[in-house]
């Protein structure tokens, strides 16, 4: 059996559960998009109808991870076993650029098989009456994504955090995985952890619970900054797709120029200079 057959078979089933499975009562229309925003306020979700993401070709310089998360996420939604997964690393590497572009890309492969949520970093301490609503929807499956996570000092949001990918008494649904991106690769604060650990009575004992929690997370995915190399190649690789009439030498120059100004080089900065560039030439990317 090929890849696609496989696929259309899944296919046919997610539409048969879709037709037979029952909705839980209440106003959320889960069905109405692939994605979504949580607003904690109104226990609501609210649906996104377009979510900006590009096509997976354009990420250069992190085929490994996104090769990595692209087949955790398949596998969730083919209904098999995955991992919840953490993003960390550099900023403006493509962390939440990769979780979007899987989405839609799962979602071309198998249409409305994956649904994508998104909750905000201080609407963290909501997660379970997040996790409660979605218990009731298992005919569909979904990602709860958070950009940006971290916690500071007296911050006990982890522990929400901590009680939903631990699954608690209750287990997390089977329908239901947790991605996150962050700058720290333990999602606290260097000093933080060391502070903790040197007034401690029993140091290991005490910053434990707050270290431990990145480990509940089955994959860990690293992002480090780029080279000039790889800078250029997600430069030209831009300008290739999108089509801009410019001399290889002189894109080279300009980009190595804005990078220049900006002084950081990265995949933000790369997509930067070339919405800069497509600009002046009276074009839209």
């Amino acid at each position: 059996m090929t890849s696609q057959d496989e696929l259309r078979i899944f296919q046919r089933i997610a539409q048969a559960i879709e037709r037979l499975g029952p909705e839980p009562e209440g106003k959320i229309d889960i069905k109405s998009a692939n994605a979504y925003t949580w607003d904690p306020e109104r226990k609501d979700l609210i649906p996104v109808a377009q979510t900006h993401s590009i096509d997976m070709k354009l990420l250069i310089g992190v085929e490994d991870v996104a090769s990595t998360l692209l087949a955790n996420t398949l596998q969730f939604a083919k209904g098999y076993s995955a991992n919840n997964v953490l993003l960390w690393g550099a900023r403006g590497m493509g962390k939440s650029s990769i979780v979007k572009s899987v989405h839609a890309h799962i979602n071309k492969l198998i249409p409305n098989g994956l649904v994508l949520i998104e909750i905000h970093r201080e609407d963290i301490r909501t997660m379970p009456q997040l996790m409660n609503i979605l218990r009731g929807w298992v005919i569909r499956r979904f990602i709860i994504f958070c950009d940006d996570l971290s916690f500071d000092e007296n911050d006990s949001a982890y522990k929400s955090l901590k009680a939903v990918l631990e699954g608690g008494i209750e287990g997390r649904p089977d329908h239901v995985l947790f991605y996150a991106t962050s700058n720290r690769r333990h999602l606290m604060p260097r000093d933080m952890i060391e502070n903790e650990r040197s007034t401690a009575i029993n140091p290991g004992e005490a910053v434990e619970e707050k270290v431990s929690l990145s480990d509940r997370f089955g994959l860990w995915l690293g992002f480090h900054s780029c080279s000039q190399d790889t800078y250029l190649a997600m430069v030209e690789n831009y300008a290739r797709y999108y089509k801009l009439d410019i001399a290889p030498q002189q894109l080279r120059e300009d980009a190595l120029m804005w990078s220049q100004t900006r002084g950081n080089r990265s995949g933000r900065v790369a997509w930067q200079f070339i919405q800069d560039t497509a600009g002046k030439m009276g074009k839209r990317v």
